[in-house]
C-alpha cells in the first residue's frame, strides 16, 4: 500500500480509516497536554499555590491570543483536505505555501501583541496583585516563542489535512520529553521561577515545529513543502480566510467567554483560581478523545466531499459523533468518581482540592453534550460552513453564557453558579446543532453542485 493510499480517507473501511487516523491524534494531543500539565504539576509542587494560580490565570488568555490564528489554520486545513481529496495538485500546492506564509507573518505579529498586552489584559481580568507579577512573567515568556507554536500548528494542520497523523505524533513525543526534562531542570534543579516553565514549553514547541518542517521538506508526496514557493496566493488566501476566519472568530468567542468566566472565578480568591486551574488541566486530558474525533471528522468530511463521496461523508459523520459522545460520557463518570485524587495531584492544599472537586462534579457528567456540539461543528467546518458553528457559539457559548453569569452571580454569590454555566450552554447548543445536522444542508450543496457538473 502506497503512502498516499494510507492517508487518503476517501477509500477503504470508514471505521478503520477514522480510528487509525484518530489514534495518533489522541496520542499526540495527550503529549501536547503534557506541555501544560508538566508546567502545572511542577510549578504547583515546587513553587506553590501563587505560581500555580499565575499559570492557570494565563491559560484562557493565551488561548484567546492563539485561538484566532489557529482557527485560520483550521480553515486552511479544510481547503487543503478538499484539494487533496479532489487530487488537485496545483491548488493543493498553492494552499499549502500560502498557509505557511500566513503562519510566519502571524507568529511575528503575535509575539509583539502578546508581549505588549500581557499586563494590561491580566489586570483587566482582575488577577490578584500577589499573583500578577508571576502571571505577566509566564505570559510574556510564552509569547516570546509565538513563532514556534504557531508554525507547529500550521505544519501539523497540513499533515493532518492530508491524513497523516503518525508523523506529528512521533515529533510531539520527542518534544514532550524535552519539555518535562527542561521543567525539572529549570525549576526543580536550578530553582528558577515560573517563567522557566513557559521557557521549557517554548523550546519544546520550536523543536516539534522544526521536525515537522523537515518532514514536509523531504517528503516525496504531492504536499511537499518548497522554501522558494512560500508566498501568498490571492485565490488560495481568499479561500483560507473564508473558511478560517469564522473558525478563528469562534475560537476567540469561546476564549472571551472563558476569560470572563475566569475573571469571575478570580473574585473568589487564589485558592479558587488554583483549584479551577487544576480541573482545567484534567478536563484538557478528558476531552482529548473528542478532540481527536472532531479533527478526524473535519478531515474526513472535507476529503470525501472534495472527492464527491457524499454518502461516505454522511456515514463517517454519524460514526464519529457516536464514538465521541460515548467515550466522552465514560470519561465523565471516571472524573466524577476520581476527582479528589486527580485534583490533589496538582496541589494538595485542602482549599484548592475543594474548589477543583466542586467544579469537576458539577460538569463532568455532561461531557456528552460538549462532545456532540464540537462534533457537529467539526462536520460543518469540514463541509465549508464554518460560519454556522461560529454564530451558534457566539450566541450561546459567549453572549448567553456571559449574560447568565452576570445576572446569577449577583443574585446568588456562589461559585457553583459559574460552574453550571457550562452544562447549561452545552445543552442549548446541542439542541441547535442536532437540528442543523438532521436538516442536512451541510452536504446537499455539494451533491447539487456535483450533479450539475
Amino acid at each position: 500500500m502506497s503512502a498516499e493510499s494510507k492517508t487518503r480517507m476517501t477509500e477503504g473501511s470508514i471505521s478503520k480509516k477514522m480510528i487509525l487516523f484518530a489514534i495518533p491524534l489522541f496520542l499526540g494531543n495527550l503529549f501536547q497536554q503534557l506541555y501544560n500539565t508538566a508546567d502545572s504539576l511542577i510549578v504547583g509542587n515546587f513553587l506553590g499555590s501563587n505560581a500555580l494560580a499565575a499559570v492557570s490565570s494565563s491559560g484562557n488568555l493565551i488561548f484567546l491570543m492563539v485561538g484566532f490564528i489557529n482557527g485560520i489554520a483550521m480553515g486552511a486545513g479544510v481547503v487543503i483536505a478538499r484539494y487533496y481529496g479532489a487530487k488537485n495538485r496545483e491548488d493543493l500546492q498553492k494552499a499549502i505555501h500560502t498557509t505557511v506564509a500566513f503562519g510566519l507573518a502571524a507568529g511575528v505579529a503575535l509575539t509583539v501583541l502578546g508581549m505588549y498586552l500581557a499586563p494590561k489584559i491580566l489586570v483587566l481580568m482582575g488577577t490578584p496583585s500577589d499573583v500578577l507579577p508571576q502571571s505577566v512573567e509566564y505570559f510574556r515568556t510564552y509569547f516570546a516563542g509565538s513563532l514556534g507554536f504557531i508554525m507547529y500548528n500550521i505544519f501539523v494542520g497540513i499533515l493532518q489535512s492530508v491524513g497523516d497523523s503518525r508523523h506529528p505524533l512521533i515529533y510531539l513525543i520527542v518534544s514532550s520529553c524535552i519539555n518535562v526534562v527542561l521543567d525539572l531542570l529549570f525549576i526543580g534543579g536550578l530553582g528558577m521561577g515560573v517563567g522557566a516553565a513557559a521557557l521549557a514549553t517554548v523550546i519544546s514547541q520550536f523543536t516539534s515545529a522544526i521536525l515537522c518542517m523537515i518532514h514536509l521538506l523531504r517528503t516525496k508526496e504531492e504536499y511537499r513543502l518548497h522554501i522558494r514557493k512560500i508566498r501568498f496566493d490571492g485565490r488560495a488566501l481568499g479561500e483560507i480566510i473564508r473558511n478560517g476566519v469564522p473558525s478563528g472568530f469562534q475560537n476567540s468567542v469561546i476564549s472571551i467567554a472563558n476569560v470572563f468566566v475566569q475573571t469571575n472565578i478570580n473574585a473568589f480568591g487564589k485558592m479558587a483560581m488554583a483549584g479551577c486551574g487544576s480541573y482545567a488541566k484534567i478536563e484538557g486530558f478528558a476531552f482529548l478523545p473528542v478532540t481527536c474525533f472532531t479533527m478526524a471528522l473535519t478531515t474526513f468530511v472535507s476529503q470525501n466531499l472534495g472527492a464527491k463521496q457524499y454518502d461516505r461523508a454522511k456515514k463517517g459523520a454519524r460514526f464519529g459523533i457516536l464514538c465521541s459522545i460515548t467515550i466522552a460520557e465514560l470519561i465523565g463518570f471516571v472524573i466524577y468518581a476520581a476527582a479528589p485524587t486527580l485534583i490533589a495531584a496538582f496541589n494538595s492544599d485542602p482549599a484548592v482540592v475543594h474548589y477543583g472537586v466542586m467544579q469537576a462534579r458539577t460538569i463532568a457528567l455532561f461531557y456528552f453534550l460538549l462532545a456532540f456540539s464540537h462534533c457537529i461543528a467539526a462536520v460543518l467546518r469540514g463541509s465549508g460552513h464554518a460560519a454556522v458553528p461560529m454564530v451558534v457559539m457566539l450566541c450561546v457559548w459567549c453572549l448567553f453564557r456571559v449574560s447568565y453569569i452576570t445576572v446569577t452571580v449577583r443574585l446568588i454569590p456562589d461559585i457553583r453558579v459559574i460552574f453550571w454555566a457550562y452544562p447549561l450552554t452545552w445543552s442549548i447548543s446541542s439542541v441547535i446543532f442536532l437540528y442543523l445536522f438532521l436538516k442536512g444542508k451541510w452536504v446537499y450543496g455539494f451533491e447539487k453542485g456535483g450533479k450539475q457538473r
